[in-house]
């Protein structure tokens, strides 16, 4: 039973739903905004979580070993439920926010509309719709970094253009903000790369040119993952230095860049999806969970 509910949790996406969700305060409070309204969370949390759902629905064969996609064959109903609920979700949590904020979207400008659309036209793009015979992911050395762009689009600079709805309060692009935008790509593209270690074997198949497939398992470990999240680390240091953070903020956030560091460094072995799901992406929750509390003990 608790075997099962991990891989729903994992495999269903919701994981990604709340690592979301959770990177989007974490954001919000590192560029002293309010946190939003808890629609917006609800509506950011079913996106994700569909999103996520179309892509691994899209991918399921039966005659593709890969766990995550048997389970979505054999849940297939429930999959179905699953995406019914979330867009129903959706489309409430978007009616709620238009009818109590929908006048403040008329000052939206229009170089605004451009930096809302920019992100999911890239995520649309990445498994290929509207055009069936490219996708992004096909650029493998390209891929990690799409899915970094979209993610920190999402969690970066969405919740301060949903303020500006939520409140008129303008949305301005700062130093600040741009530094965590570049922050949150590298980290986020770090782990994509480490989930394409994962799909080492299939890739060569296809012969889609990851960086693992280029150049090799530990070519990519020490001279491209660590490289880069030292660069994602020290992106961060002016950002620290900017807004002259105490100590004890520093240290809460360089946690998971070493735990980064860590885990790349262990995935010289082969590993289980449920290791890259849980141990990999839990990256993501830990990033939050420290900034959140970084934010909290400071306050």
């Amino acid at each position: 039973m608790f075997k099962k509910l991990i891989a729903a949790i994992f495999f269903g996406n919701y994981f990604y739903g709340i690592c979301t969700v959770a990177l989007s305060i974490e954001a919000s409070m590192q560029q002293q905004y309010p946190l939003n309204s808890i629609a917006w969370y609800i509506f950011l949390f079913a996106a994700s979580v569909l999103y996520y759902i179309q892509a691994y629905t899209g991918e399921a064969s039966v005659n593709n070993p890969n766990k995550r996609t048997q389970w979505y064959i054999h849940n297939r109903k429930w999959v179905k439920i699953n995406q019914a609920a979330f867009l129903i979700i959706i489309i409430l949590a978007t009616a709620y926010i238009l009818f109590y904020n929908g006048k403040n979207i008329f000052q939206i400008k229009a170089w605004q509309w451009l930096v809302i659309s920019a992100f999911p036209l890239v995520a649309l793009l990445y498994y290929g719709f509207p055009f069936k015979h490219y996708n992004l992911r096909q650029t493998g050395w390209l891929k990690p970094f799409v899915i970094g762009f979209v993610w920190a689009g999402c969690i970066t600079v969405y919740p301060l253009i949903f303020y500006q709805v939520q409140t008129g309060h303008p949305y301005i692009i700062t130093t600040v903000g741009v530094l965590l935008f570049i922050k949150n790509l590298m980290y986020i593209s770090v782990l994509g790369i480490l989930f394409d270690i994962k799909d080492y074997a299939s890739d060569s198949n296809k012969h889609l040119k990851t960086f693992v497939v280029r150049v090799g398992l530990r070519k990519t470990l020490f001279y491209i993952i660590m490289p880069l999240t030292i660069l994602g680390f020290l992106s961060y240091i002016p950002f620290a230095m900017l807004n002259h953070f105490p100590p004890i903020r520093i240290y809460l956030n360089s946690i998971p860049f070493i735990l980064l560091l860590m885990v790349g460094y262990s995935m010289h072995e082969r590993r289980s999806i449920m290791y890259y799901l849980i141990v990999i992406d839990g990256l993501m929750l830990v990033k939050a969970i420290c900034g959140i509390l970084a934010m909290l003990l400071i306050n």
